[in-house]
């Protein structure tokens, strides 16, 4: 008894979440079941069995490797982009005062217009293939990190940065020695708002302009009343968001043990 509890102790969060989902599912499941839906209902209606029944179905038939394949392409190319760009241009333009001058007015524009009306743009010079959505990825993630690293950068407590170079560091130094370490709440927050708004770039994009991906399963099937299709899209994309926050929150953990435990919630 005294390892269940203790058990319990250490994965309460876990264990109250994972329940939650699993009654959720059982009262999703029930509600045909206890509520006979009218025909006219029951079309627009699935349950998790038939979404799971029609995700095996994707796999065997190997449909869903196939549209996962050309999604995750376009969101590690948009993203890993926005990555090497975004970082070194926040550090940069927080560093300096020209720049910053420079490149503001260009990003508040941008960052302040919806990236999706650039789409139309993008299917024009690059086609409906893979590189209009990874463009479109890249742009939607890329302010996210841009923004966030700027502000980090001009967060930085300057009596590190005056003690640093008081004993004659040169701006390299300065940068990788307390720079760096003190924006990485600001660049973790960056990239996890940046990993949200490239998986919407996907969607979006393959909705208005593909051939391949998940975002084209989904409308594809709710084109055809395909309900459980549209689930079992709806599901990996949830699955991926979950997945890749953790990650990010990982590697936040890791990056962050230096940190005194009061300044490690941003």
């Amino acid at each position: 008894m005294k390892r269940v509890a203790t058990f319990y102790a250490e994965n309460e969060h876990h264990i109250l979440g994972g329940g939650f989902i699993l009654l959720l599912l059982l009262f999703w499941e029930s509600t045909p079941l206890v509520f006979p839906l009218p025909k006219g209902v029951s079309l627009f209606f699935t349950t998790p069995s038939r979404v799971a029944e029609a995700c095996y179905q994707l796999i065997v038939e190997n449909k869903i490797q196939e549209h996962f394949y050309t999604s995750a392409v376009e969101f590690l190319a948009g993203l890993g982009l926005a990555v090497a760009v975004g970082l070194p241009l926040g550090l940069v333009t927080g560093r300096s005062r020209v720049l910053d001058a420079m490149i503001d007015p260009f990003i508040t524009v941008f960052n302040a217009t919806p990236r999706l009306i650039f789409l139309p743009l993008f299917i024009l010079w690059f086609g409906i293939g893979i590189w209009s959505k990874i463009m479109i990825v890249f742009v939607g993630a890329l302010f996210p990190l841009l923004i966030n690293t700027y502000e980090g950068v001009k967060n930085v407590d300057r009596v590190l940065v005056n003690v640093v170079k008081s004993f004659g560091a040169s701006e390299w130094q300065t940068m990788r020695i307390v720079v760096l370490p003190n924006s990485v709440p600001y660049l973790v927050a960056g990239l996890r708002l940046a990993i949200g708004r490239a998986i919407l770039g996907v969607v979006v994009g393959e909705f208005f302009g593909a051939s391949k991906g998940l975002g084209f399963m989904i409308a594809t099937a709710a084109t055809n009343y395909k309900v459980d299709v549209v689930f079992v899209g709806m599901a990996i994309f949830m699955g991926l968001s979950l997945i890749l926050t953790m990650a990010v929150k990982k590697v936040e953990s890791r990056l962050a043990r230096w940190r005194p435990e009061e300044t490690k919630t941003f």
